[in-house]
């Protein structure tokens, strides 16, 4: 949020005058990015992620480290620093992404929170932390009904405050149902806490009595993630003018630019523009969210990306290897954890030992039953490793003799990127070297992407050392290995899988279509917001 410290100061004052005792705030959120071609999201799914409830969340919140989504400890942060507040902590869950949730357990989480939020009464401010793009198997807005739910728990009065990932799925139930919204601005995610201290100031503001209009549009328009980069390209460009707008403009509290999830195949999938104005200016918030869905809608064709192919990406493998090239990295990109992808494909895997690349390191390979194998055998025994007993549509057998190396509980801590401070836990790990190829790759229990680079240093790899890196994970691992590999030498891999970025390979149901790029002729009408 613009503004002086002053002037933010000056609301929180009015605000604690107007209650005359510190505000009760009430924090909760649900994390789920769900892929309709993964399998269904269960209780376990959270439970090994995390779920904390209560006192936990803001005893965890003000920790060192945290297993949390960086949100919380960021609101935290800054409520603390901004003046007296009661903090009223309800439920946050998360999964990694994956299938829709089991309608069964979002229904108990729903209820878990509508009970917390009346117990917490009377309520000054709501602030949701969630990731925006879940969806059940029995309610395609299950976001939107939360902030339904919640809207009605604590009445119109009550101010409520929304963070999103840029990832998400917004729909007009949830922007009605809030007072403020605000999403990431960074891609791979690293303004998570910022956002919730802006969040923070939003709030401070609200309860000072500010009132806000809000401005909603949807365009159609669904590209892949893979373009969706905010450090160059036609979405970071949209997302530059939000923030241009943002610093120009005081009457605007926030823009919001989200880029969706495709993958949830929902109607409400497509990138969205939100804008939360001051003062009650609808005005002011129709014409800048009219500017940037134009922009955003003009240059929609820019939505493309060049993948390596299997045979080019060995190739390149192979000649990095041999010194002929600088050591480069390649995204695994049709098998992001990420994204709901499995982390278990063997295409790149099985490419790159049959060409006999040097010096390649794979992260991280999700196997339970292998990494359990390995971990029973021991350190520095030769074994037949066997991936994927259980086959599904993408995760195939590969069979190959290997050595362990290292093996670990897979419990550390992020040093960069999206998990620099955050705590996570792989399962027990195991590190082999396959036969013939030298090449080594980490197998993991729980199903995680690979964007951290402690999740391979922890057993013992030499990132700086390796000639080619892979790693399953979409774009997120750029933020975590840019000290290895400079954009120049960062490739996708057009992989099969879960999450590929070809959205032809995918059999849609549920799309607003006609969508671009899928659908060449989409049209969009203007709103003639002027």
């Amino acid at each position: 949020m613009r503004g002086s410290l002053s002037t933010r100061r000056l609301a929180s004052i009015r605000g604690a005058f107007a209650l005359n005792r510190a505000p009760r705030i009430a924090v909760l959120g649900l994390h789920l990015e769900a892929n309709a071609f993964a399998p269904v999201t269960r209780l376990e799914d959270f439970e090994r992620q995390c779920t904390v409830r209560g006192a936990e969340m803001t005893r965890l919140a003000r920790a060192e480290a945290s297993p949390m989504p960086a949100e919380i400890g960021g609101f935290y942060r800054r409520m603390d620093a901004t003046g007296d507040w009661t903090p009223c902590p309800v439920l946050i869950a998360a999964a990694p992404p994956g299938g829709p949730i089991e309608q069964a357990l979002f229904l108990s989480f729903l209820d878990e929170m509508r009970r917390g939020l009346a117990a917490a009464l009377p309520l000054d401010g709501v602030y949701v932390a969630s990731h925006g793009a879940s969806s059940a198997t029995g309610d395609e807005d299950s976001d939107g009904t939360m902030l339904a739910m919640i809207r009605q728990v604590v009445g119109k009065a009550v101010p409520v405050v929304v963070t999103h990932d840029l990832h998400c799925n917004v729909s007009e139930t949830l922007i009605d149902n809030c007072d403020a919204f605000i999403a990431y601005r960074t891609n791979p995610h690293v303004d998570m806490a910022a956002r919730a201290a802006e969040a923070a100031d939003a709030l401070r503001e609200l309860l000072g009595g500010l009132r806000t209009a809000k401005a909603f549009l949807r365009l159609p328009l669904t590209p892949p993630s893979v373009t969706l980069l905010t450090a160059e390209g036609p979405y970071a460009d949209l997302v530059q003018d939000a923030e241009a707008l943002m610093a120009s403009d005081p009457a605007i509290l926030n823009a919001s630019v989200t880029g969706g999830f495709t993958f949830s195949d929902l109607p409400k999938c497509g990138i969205t523009i939100t804008v939360t104005a001051r003062d009650g200016d609808e005005g002011a918030a129709k014409r800048a969210c009219a500017k940037l869905a134009r922009r955003g809608w003009a240059e929609r064709t820019r939505h493309t990306r060049r993948l390596l192919s299997l045979d080019e990406a060995a190739a390149l493998a192979v000649a990095a290897g041999k010194g002929e090239v600088a050591p480069v990295i390649f995204s695994d990109a049709g098998d992001n954890p990420g994204g709901g992808g499995r982390g278990s494909t063997a295409y790149t895997l099985r490419k790159l030992h049959e060409a006999r690349a040097e010096g390649v390191v794979l992260g991280l390979f999700v196997d339970p039953a292998l990494a359990a194998e390995a971990q029973r055998l021991g350190e520095g025994a030769h074994f037949h490793a066997v991936f994927n007993r259980e086959e599904s549509e993408f995760s195939k057998r590969f069979e190959s003799g290997a050595k362990i190396l290292k093996l670990t509980d897979g419990k550390g801590q992020g040093r960069r990127g999206t998990m620099a401070g955050r705590l996570f836990d792989l399962g027990p790990t195991a590190l082999l070297e396959l036969d013939g190829s030298g090449l080594r790759v980490v197998v993991i229990s729980l199903r995680r992407q690979c964007h951290e680079p402690r999740t391979l240093e922890m057993h013992g790899i030499d990132i700086a050392a390796a000639r080619t890196v892979v790693v399953k994970s979409r774009g997120h691992f750029r933020a975590g290995f840019d000290e290895f590999f400079p954009k120049e030498r960062i490739f996708e891999v057009d992989s099969p899988g879960l999450t590929s970025p070809v959205l032809t390979n995918f059999a849609w149901k549920r799309l607003p279509r006609p969508t671009y790029p899928l659908d060449p002729d989409a049209a969009w009408t203007d709103p003639g917001w002027n």
